[in-house]
């Protein structure tokens, strides 16, 4: 068995389909086909269903994929420790967030103590963030709901309230707080399902009579200002994404105690740098800072 065999295995595993998981590796459809007949060859099973161009694992499949991820989890993380100590001052910080709005100040600070480490951010909602974690793809992710798996560590670091952004011409813009009863006619900006914060508002929204009318569907807060800001909408927006200087007034929810939870996560046998380390401590300490101006 090879090690090459391993990684097309997960490549096709993963995808199901030959021609796009050739395209992934940038190898051949007959290669990858000849790779994957002869692990099946040494194995002495079949791991996948062939139906059509389109394979599926079977039972031997899903068996052999979480023993192959596991094996190449952790061969992936002795490569990132031995160049971590090769170079301790050089890398990249893998980085998956379900909301980008406090990321600026932090990825600012830690350019200051960090010059030479490079940081690749994805956007993500709490599935793919998941997936990415358990594959041991990113370091750390900021997340809003938290994430309470076995293999997972979570760590609450915010308690983030709920706002609703109106433009400053809208009915409700003299006011302080609105109960979520009088936005029942109202248009909406939000984020898609899958996101933090639509999650936590629609089924709130629900258990006092109304399902929100969207005219707009996104996946990052700060472009929801630009859109209330133009009247289009009215938007649930946490307080870390307000922006104080928009034509917005910002509202607090009346009746309810409406807050996201803001966690770091990281997978527990993820090998972590000096450098992730000193990241981890950054968010913890921005966090408590935005906790006190909050008080």
């Amino acid at each position: 068995m090879e090690l090459l065999q391993l990684h097309y295995f997960l490549a096709v595993a993963r995808s199901e389909h030959v021609t796009e998981a050739a395209r992934s590796l940038h190898v051949t459809q007959s290669s990858l086909s000849k790779t994957i007949q002869r692990l099946e060859e040494d194995l002495g099973v079949s791991l996948f269903d062939r139906i059509g161009r389109k394979l599926q694992l079977n039972e031997f499949g899903r068996r052999f994929l979480r023993r192959t991820e596991r094996a190449l989890f952790e061969l992936e993380q002795g490569k990132q420790e031995l160049s971590d100590l090769a170079s301790p001052d050089n890398g990249t910080l893998e980085l998956g967030v379900t909301s980008a709005s406090v990321l600026p100040d932090i990825l600012r600070q830690y350019r200051k103590k960090r010059p030479n480490i490079q940081f690749h951010v994805q956007m993500l909602t709490t599935v793919e963030m998941i997936m990415l974690l358990e594959r041991g793809e990113v370091d750390y992710c900021l997340s809003s709901p938290p994430v309470e798996r076995d293999d997972i560590e979570c760590q609450i670091v915010f308690f983030d309230p709920i706002l609703v952004a109106v433009p400053i011409g809208h009915r409700l813009a003299n006011r302080s707080s609105v109960s979520l009863d009088e936005l029942r006619d109202e248009w909406f900006v939000g984020l898609k399902i899958g996101y933090g914060t639509r999650d936590l508002m629609d089924p709130l929204c629900r258990s006092v009579g109304f399902v929100p009318h969207y005219v707009y569907e996104g996946d990052e807060p700060a472009r929801l200002i630009n859109l209330v800001e133009a009247e289009i909408g009215i938007a649930f927006l946490p307080s870390t994404a307000r922006n104080e200087r928009a034509q917005i007034k910002y509202l607090q929810i009346e009746n309810h105690e409406v807050v996201r939870k803001i966690a770091l996560l990281w997978h527990k046998s993820r090998y972590i740098s000096a450098a992730a380390l000193e990241f981890r401590e950054i968010v913890v300490a921005y966090f408590e800072d935005l906790s006190k101006q909050t008080i």
